[in-house]
Parts: C-alpha cells; sequence; structure tokens
C-alpha cells in the first residue's frame, strides 16, 4: 500500500468519525428541545434551532463537507442556546420578585407542584 491509498483511508476514518460526533450533537439538540417543550420550559428563539438544522442538512458550508468542524460548532452552539433560555426560566423562577428578606434565598413553599 502506498502513502497516497493510506493517506486517504486515514482521511475518510477522520471523515467518519466527525460525522458520526456531528450526528451525535444534532440527535442530542433534538432530544434538548423535545424535552424543554415537554417540560414547558422555553426553548430559545425558534431560528436558533431551525437554523443550525438547515446548516446541517444544507449542502452549503463554511468548511467543506468531509470536514464536519463547522456542523458541530453550530450544532453546539444552538445546544447552548437552549440550555440557557431553559436556564434563565429557571433562575426567574426560584427568585422572588420586590425581594423576600431572604437574601435571595427561596424556601420549599416558592415552587410549583
Amino acid at each position: 500500500m502506498d502513502w497516497g491509498t493510506k493517506a486517504l483511508i486515514v482521511a475518510a476514518v477522520v471523515a467518519a468519525v466527525l460525522l458520526a460526533v456531528a450526528a451525535s450533537v444534532f440527535v442530542r439538540l433534538v432530544r434538548t428541545r423535545r424535552d424543554l417543550r415537554r417540560a414547558g420550559l422555553p426553548t430559545g428563539p425558534r431560528w436558533v434551532f431551525w437554523g443550525a438544522v438547515a446548516y446541517f442538512l444544507l449542502p452549503v458550508d463554511l468548511l467543506p463537507d468531509p470536514v464536519y468542524l463547522d456542523d458541530i460548532g453550530v450544532l453546539l452552539l444552538a445546544l447552548r442556546v437552549l440550555h440557557g433560555a431553559a436556564g434563565e426560566r429557571r433562575l426567574t423562577l426560584t427568585r422572588r420578585p420586590g425581594g423576600s428578606g431572604h437574601g435571595g434565598q427561596t424556601d420549599a413553599g416558592d415552587y410549583a407542584p
């Protein structure tokens, strides 16, 4: 086996691994959005989720398709926005408006069932 064939095999393996990582992040993004919606929590701006899905599926990329690093980055950014929207919602639910004399602390009676 000559050097060119070995390089081609290594490149194909790296591309396959990157595709698997991108696909797993994509599945995680979809599941996270679904779980947040089922829980009644905000999922952030819709365009972030759908933009990430479109960027992952459409053939137009910043980097050529054998290199899925840009796809992975966009999906991770969208996942971070979804988690951030849920985190902001949790913060607003745990804080009492107008100060409660607890120093920002809440008691067990403040949480909805």
